[in-house]
């Protein structure tokens, strides 16, 4: 019996495929993700920092609209003395009374009012009194500003906001100051007051921080979700080539165990055509050519007779050889019992191996692929127990269930290294009939410990595709 030979996929192969296919899959899903991820940290750190000035401006606004309403406040209580000027006060009594009522206005920790004369002299300064009197008009902040210029033309336009570096008395030092200016009407002073905005810079900067950690933590939980979700298509393309693959090795299995039959059933009748048609033709020949053997009167016909009744025996061995190889006659004359037991008989007769069988068959026949499978497999075990094993003993065990049939043969031989020796012609045989029918081929063997050959092959092949 031929062998069909399926040929075996490149073991890289289907890692290639795999390959390539979550490569198809995941790449295009990386790219995109990360440059959705990049774009949306981008939008985020602008608008963070849209929200960040956004929150600078406002808090300025509203610490000018309070310098509005402090200076506004300031000037409230000095109308009543300016008013007085018009009615005659004094003005060395009437500039006294201001000063008075200026240097007596604070608020919070670091808020007073100071007055300035056109030439640069301070005139009131609550938080720093060792700068009354002195001239300040070449005064320059640390960024070179010159401060008291600057505010005296601010005053002269009619009041506005400034912003330069100035000491802070809660701190001794040096911090950014917002300062609103106006002019005072009749003595022609310069009066203002300010606010510190370190505090804006500390909020600002505790703002910026939250922001980005807000976007670190966005970034983070997109990382996350681009790994789980990188995991899950991962899981879900491999379900779905393992599905592919079995379903194909499948369709491939059901192709082979077709094409097996198909070879049976042409097998058993042309092996049936060899023994019942050429077979017995020529045994009548042979019959004839006997009788006029018997008959014939010359010696040198006879000769010739006989050497024709000789082809005729060997071309009737050689046919029965080769319908016993396509098919043994005597599966479909007895069945697949008695052929197992004449094949047991063979090598039980020469008297060098022991055989032990137990043969349990279902009543009803097994499919021909099944039982011709597992005559050639128990043949060939036979052969290889003749020509290898060295064995005395030989063992048959065959069952059965509803679901499958199971065979094992054993001997007692020299056995061998399944890693040395797996890829024997005789094993590979064995292997590719059982599973061209859809079944289970193992073999366990150990140097001097025999060899265990064990095959199953199952009723149902749909049902042992599912187990």
């Amino acid at each position: 019996m031929s062998n069909i030979l399926i040929p075996p996929r490149p073991p890289g192969m289907n890692l290639t495929l795999k390959a390539k296919i979550l490569l198809l899959t995941v790449l295009p899903l990386v790219a995109l993700t990360l440059t959705i991820t990049w774009i949306t940290q981008r939008q985020a750190q602008q608008l963070a920092q849209q929200q960040v000035a956004i929150f600078e401006e406002n808090v300025l606004a509203s610490k000018r609209k309070a310098l509005v309403d402090y200076v506004s406040l300031a000037m409230t209580s000095i109308n009543p003395v300016l008013e007085e000027l018009e009615y005659g006060l004094d003005q060395s009594r009437a500039e006294y009374e201001i000063k008075r009522i200026l240097q007596g206005l604070t608020y919070g920790n670091d808020g007073y009012f100071f007055v300035y004369d056109q030439k640069g002299t301070n005139l009131v300064h609550p938080a720093q009194p060792d700068l009354v009197g002195q001239p300040m008009i070449d005064f320059q902040d640390d960024n070179g500003q010159y401060v008291i210029r600057d505010l005296l033309a601010l005053a002269g336009k009619g009041g506005g906001f400034y912003r330069y570096i100035w000491n802070k008395p809660s701190l001794s030092g040096q911090e950014n100051k917002l300062s609103y200016v106006v002019n005072i009407p009749y003595l022609n002073w310069m009066m203002g007051t300010g606010l510190y905005v370190d505090d804006i810079a500390a909020e600002t900067r505790s703002l910026q921080n939250k922001v980005n950690t807000n976007v670190r933590r966005t970034f983070l939980a997109a990382s996350v979700l681009l790994a789980v979700t990188l995991a899950l298509v991962v899981i879900i393309v491999i379900i779905i080539n393992i599905h592919a693959t079995q379903l194909a090795d499948q369709r491939l299995q059901d192709l082979a165990h077709r094409s097996v039959a198909f070879q049976v059933m042409q097998r058993r009748t042309f092996a049936r055509e060899l023994h019942d048609g050429i077979n017995q033709m020529l045994v009548s020949a042979k019959l004839r050519l006997n009788l006029a053997d018997k008959k014939w009167p010359h010696e040198d016909a006879r000769e010739h007779l006989h050497k024709a009744t000789d082809m005729l025996n060997m071309s009737i061995q050689e046919v029965r050889r080769v319908s016993h190889n396509l098919r043994p006659v005597m599966l479909d004359d007895l069945g697949l019992e008695a052929a197992l037991h004449s094949l047991l008989d063979n090598i039980s007769e020469s008297g060098k191996i022991r055989v032990k069988r137990r043969i349990r068959l279902p009543e009803t026949r097994l499919p021909d692929a099944i039982e011709m499978t597992l005559y050639r497999l128990v043949q060939e075990a036979i052969t290889n127990v003749q020509k290898h094993a060295e064995a005395t003993q030989v063992s048959l065990n065959i069952s059965h269930n509803l679901q499958s049939v199971l065979i094992e043969m054993e001997d007692n031989g020299c056995g061998f290294s399944l890693e040395e020796d797996q890829s024997g012609i005789g094993l590979m045989n064995m292997r590719e009939r059982v599973e061209l029918v859809g079944g289970k081929f193992s073999v366990r063997s150990r140097r001097t410990q025999g060899t265990l050959i064990r095959a199953e092959f199952f009723l149902n092949p749909d049902e042992a595709n599912q187990l």
